[in-house]
């Protein structure tokens, strides 16, 4: 960052806000341009080579980030990795000509890698080899430092005042080969990502959260891959309008034959079959492709096989006996709806209605998002079985229990002990 970045950057960390005077011209702003230009893909193994030994002889940190094709392919696998480091400029990879990144990953081992909205990223680097050990997440970083917007264009343009290209995040970035405009937005995501890192630890230091956020990111490196969901077709939108379970049934039997297509076919599934036109038959149970053909979304353009396929997935559901039928809502690990508290249990109610407020008051006075100083579903675990004595060493134990962080602890524990002493009215 040049002398003049970094004073823009102090200077509008600290601004609260506010217009400038009537007589005073607000500066453009400039758009961010690649500084080496827009370096070519690497997509033979050759090249990756020569890429895995400049970043392993580059110094600092390592901006990182990737591109999906979500809405057009099945999954969330990679379509381009960037990457961004003092010594080694920038590199475009694609890991469908080079699958196996684990080279690149060891190379980088143990540096800190700068991501924005690290765990939307993670997974798919993960697939192709890439693990962090170490990172800074400059999205969460602005949440814990009380930005008010902390889209990466937004938190450049705020701190270190560029306009960053927009217009292509939701692109199909599967597309071969991928146009320059959309190789420069890439290029341009890793530019000042460690810019903006430093700008941002800086403030989180004069906040006193420092050490917060490193908890934070030290949290995200060391979760492991997340667990398969259960049940991932009780997740279709509109899925609270199917309450029978024959409904139940064919909502199951349509989502799992949809996404068996999606998968060989390799495209989103909302594009084999939308959401709504899986509830709208379950709805409707039609008895034939006639009747399957008149509901919304298997209307013309669908062929004749095509409506057999999804007619015969509703003749399977249709079929079953009812002990094969799957039951109404899901097995309930965690405390009932908060909706149902003050039916099952007032103190309970009473209880979480005090948390609410107190995690609430503590969060404003942070200038942080509830949800990062402590998640709502830890209040309502905590509140809907608090520990038989409760004081601030055993809430403490019980927040961390659930994976609440020293700092979130530390914070949350005193104001939680008071709230769990609420009773009902």
């Amino acid at each position: 960052m040049t002398d003049a970045q970094e004073t823009a950057a102090d200077s509008s960390l600290r601004t609260t806000g506010g217009a400038p005077p009537d007589d005073v011209e607000p500066a453009p702003i400039p758009l961010l341009e690649p500084r080496e230009g827009i370096p070519p893909v690497i997509a033979d193994e050759d090249a990756l080579a020569e890429v895995i030994a400049a970043f392993a002889a580059g110094t600092g940190p390592v901006a990182v980030d990737a591109e999906r094709a979500s809405g057009y392919r099945y999954g969330q696998r990679a379509y381009l990795v960037q990457l961004r480091r003092e010594g080694a400029g920038t590199a475009l990879i694609d890991p469908v000509a080079c699958p196996d990144l684990s080279g690149l990953g060891e190379a980088v081992s143990g540096v800190e890698w700068v991501l924005h909205a690290a765990t939307q990223d993670l997974p798919c680097l993960r697939e192709i080899g890439m693990v962090p050990t170490r990172l800074f997440d400059t999205e969460l970083a602005g949440r814990l430092a009380g930005f008010p917007r902390v889209g990466l264009g937004a938190m450049v343009e705020g701190v270190l005042g560029f306009v960053l290209e927009k217009g292509h995040s939701a692109v199909d970035w599967s597309t071969r080969p991928l146009p320059e405009p959309w190789l420069r937005y890439a290029a341009l995501d890793v530019e000042l990502l460690v810019d903006l890192r430093d700008a941002l630890e800086k403030e989180l230091d004069r906040q006193g959260k420092l050490d917060w956020a490193r908890q934070e990111f030290d949290a995200i490196a060391a979760a492991p891959p997340a667990e398969p969901r259960k049940d991932p077709w009780r997740r279709t939108s509109g899925m609270h309008k199917v309450r029978r379970r024959r409904q139940l049934g064919v909502v199951r039997e349509l989502w799992q034959t949809r996404d068996r297509i999606a998968q060989r076919r390799d495209v989103s599934p909302g594009k084999v079959l939308s959401d709504a036109a899986i509830v709208e038959a379950a709805l409707s149970l039609p008895v034939d492709v006639q009747a399957l053909a008149a509901l919304n979304g298997f209307g013309h353009r669908m062929g004749r096989r095509q409506l057999e396929q999804w007619q015969a997935a509703v003749d399977r559901a249709k079929a079953l006996p009812d002990s094969a039928l799957p039951q109404p809502g899901q097995p309930v690990t965690g405390p009932p709806p908060p909706r149902a508290w003050a039916d099952k249990d007032p103190e309970a109610a009473a209880r979480l209605s005090a948390a609410r407020a107190a995690v609430s008051a503590v969060a404003e006075g942070l200038n942080m998002p509830q949800e990062n100083l402590i998640t709502p579903d830890t209040v309502r675990r905590v509140c809907w079985e608090p520990p038989k004595h409760v004081d601030v060493e055993s809430v403490g134990a019980a927040l961390a229990g659930y994976g609440a962080r020293a700092w979130q602890v530390e914070q949350v524990a005193p104001v939680l002990v008071e709230a769990l002493s609420a009773k009902a009215p």
